[in-house]
């Protein structure tokens, strides 16, 4: 069985750090990473805890095929009740961090308390300790990386910290590994901050055994590779461009949300799209995009590597912003472009590269800026408020409010609170795209409905990783069905919902699912973990975590007048596009969703969906 079968319990509070074995009952109910680590956050914690008091807990967890020689295995997930939307919280990152804590021998982390002082945790192999973290504290991730790495004398050491974001409690700051991947949603790094721990550096040596058939293991892991190899869309599309091949796509279906989506399509999408980082430049004659890189075990290879203009106005004197380092990904090229009408690809090169230095997710970041553009074309935000102009399409405003929030300066720190807030606090609730308290992402509702269902009825709030049913709705993945229709929805997003759930807790990247079904994991979790994980039990668990997840949710306070659309989505029709004059059809999908779920009419789980689920 591929679990370490260990965990480490870290008393902040106390300064205690003590090893257990793993809940192997619940390793069967829930698998792990993003399942395990939040059966124990519900069972060890008051729904109703403030995320940033020391009540809270916070969990580092890997999956059982993360480490092994699975494509992808090198995801991990933060689990904890994330201070930007109250409810659960689950930020999934790859990397190498993961599959490194697990080849030191542990399965997950969880941090209870808070330190009186900045510490971070050190694990080598068998042996973790709390360190004072002093001199780290006030650092950005970049630089504790290195010191970190310095301090073990070992450039193999993985870190797992926080930046500034996650110190100044913004309420979207992310925690981030191997420079730039990133348990990114939901405020997890501020959690990290409010406990002020600073990072997780962890080295291991010991592999992963316990592999329940080796050779079977062997066979159905090779199989399946080549069915993303031979895949266009993970064998092709994506490591050649990317997530932001999607940019012109999205665009062109009238589904990419514009200026806090007033627009659903971009007149500068061309401009800031995955072919253009890999066109030439007028000023040097060099392209943005550098090369691709994959993460621990990765066969797909989608992430970006790029370097900004050096004459760009963003870093001219800046120098250490020259180098390569982590480039745009589709949803953060939406955010900090298309939500905010800016079509100057170093710009948002610039504001992401920000986001990776110092931890902040860029969604949210992205659309908060869309959110306070609008108020300022209103009237409402001035520029003796912002110390600058800010309408729609300033590449220059973008820049200077992504420093200003990372370093809590000014009206920086207005933004660190996520549109929601800052929206209710000027009077115009109404203009925050976001569902609890997150967010969208790049996808508009109302031309993806789909996604509309899916943000409404996400777990951690607005997401496309919860349910990604435009690989349905505008890929044809694994069944094309018509973007601009709700029959058929509810059923598709559970469908999508469900086996996502089960993906994230074996320990594997989502992008695997534009080739594989769960009828292709199931194979590899049945040969790493033993015979039991039938077809059928592995589409039991991922439903099971869903509607744990909920649960947590309403005891958390939230009820079904939460599963909705901003009133934008609801009553303004997309202008352009093949989804011209619709609006989303949330009131006619739910109540079916709520059925098929075996939810009461108040979004609760009924008895008898409690009973087939064991919970």
């Amino acid at each position: 069985m591929s679990w370490a079968g260990k965990i480490l319990r870290v008393n902040l509070s106390a300064g205690t750090v003590t090893s257990e074995p793993l809940n192997m009952t619940w390793a069967k109910q829930y698998l792990g990473s993003r399942g395990l680590a939040t059966k124990y956050l519900v069972e060890e914690m008051d729904a109703k805890t403030d995320p940033l008091s020391a009540d809270n807990k916070i969990i580092w967890a890997t999956g059982p095929l993360t480490g092994t020689m699975a494509s992808t295995g090198g995801r991990y997930t933060v689990v904890t009740k994330g201070p930007l939307t109250g409810a659960i919280a689950c930020s999934n990152s790859g990397g190498y961090w993961g599959a490194e804590l697990k080849m030191a021998g542990w399965d997950m982390v969880i941090f209870e308390g808070k330190s009186p002082k900045p510490v971070y945790l050190s694990i080598q192999d068998d042996h973790a300790e709390l360190k004072d973290a002093s001199h780290l504290w006030g650092k950005s991730v970049w630089e504790t990386e290195e010191i970190l790495k310095k301090a073990a004398q070992d450039p193999q050491v993985r870190v797992s910290s926080i930046g500034l974001a996650g110190e100044n409690q913004v309420l979207y700051a992310a925690v981030v590994n191997d420079l730039h991947r990133a348990a990114g949603r939901s405020g997890v790094g501020a959690v990290m901050g409010s406990k002020n721990l600073k990072a997780i550096a962890v080295r291991g040596t010991k592999g992963v055994g316990n592999i329940a058939n080796p050779k079977e293991f062997m066979k159905v892991t090779f199989e399946k590779k080549k069915i993303l190899a031979d895949n266009a869309v993970t064998g092709q599309g994506l490591p050649t461009y990317g997530t932001q091949v999607l940019m012109n796509v999205i665009n062109e279906i009238g589904a990419l949300p514009t200026r806090n989506h007033r627009d659903s399509q971009f007149e500068g999408a061309k401009d800031i799209s995955a072919e253009a980082m890999a066109t030439p430049r007028e000023s040097d004659g060099k392209k943005q995009l550098v090369t691709n890189q994959a993460c621990f075990g990765c066969t797909i290879a989608c992430g970006r590597i790029s370097k900004i203009d050096p004459t760009h106005f963003s870093v001219v004197n800046k120098p250490q912003y020259w180098g390569a380092t982590g480039g745009l990904e589709y949803e953060a090229a939406w955010a900090l472009g298309a939500a905010n009408g800016v079509n100057d690809l170093e710009a948002l090169q610039y504001a992401n590269t920000i986001c990776n230095e110092q931890g902040m997710d860029p969604i949210t970041f992205g659309a908060t800026i869309g959110a306070v553009m609008e108020l300022y074309e209103m009237g409402v935000i001035t520029k003796d408020m912002l110390g600058l102009d800010a309408p729609f399409g300033s590449a220059k405003a973008l820049c200077e409010l992504a420093d200003m929030t990372a370093n809590g300066v000014g009206f920086g720190k207005e933004i660190a609170q996520g549109s929601k807030r800052l929206t209710a606090k000027y009077g115009h609730p109404d203009l925050s795209m976001s569902v609890k308290g997150q967010e969208f992402p790049a996808y508009d509702g109302r031309g993806i409905q789909g996604m509309g269902l899916a943000y409404a009825t996400s777990n951690r709030g607005a997401c496309h990783l919860r349910g990604y049913t435009v690989a349905s709705e505008v890929l044809g993945i694994p069944v094309k069905t018509d973007p601009l229709v709700s029959e058929g929805k509810p059923e598709l997003v559970m469908a999508f919902q469900d086996a996502t759930a089960a993906f994230d807790s074996a320990g594997i990247c989502i992008f695997t699912s534009f080739a594989w079904g769960l009828a292709d994991v199931q194979p590899q979790v049945a040969a790493a973990c033993g015979d039991e994980f039938t077809l059928e039990n592995l589409s039991l668990i991922g439903e099971r975590i869903w509607n744990m997840e909920r649960d947590f949710n309403n005891r958390a306070g939230f009820t079904a007048a939460d599963d909705n659309l901003p009133k934008r989505l609801m009553n303004e029709a997309v202008k352009t596009g093949p989804a011209k004059g619709l609006v989303s059809k949330l009131p006619e999908m739910l109540p079916k969703y709520y059925e098929i779920r075996g939810w009461d009419a108040g979004g609760n789980l009924k008895a008898e969906t409690r009973a087939k689920l064991g919970l």
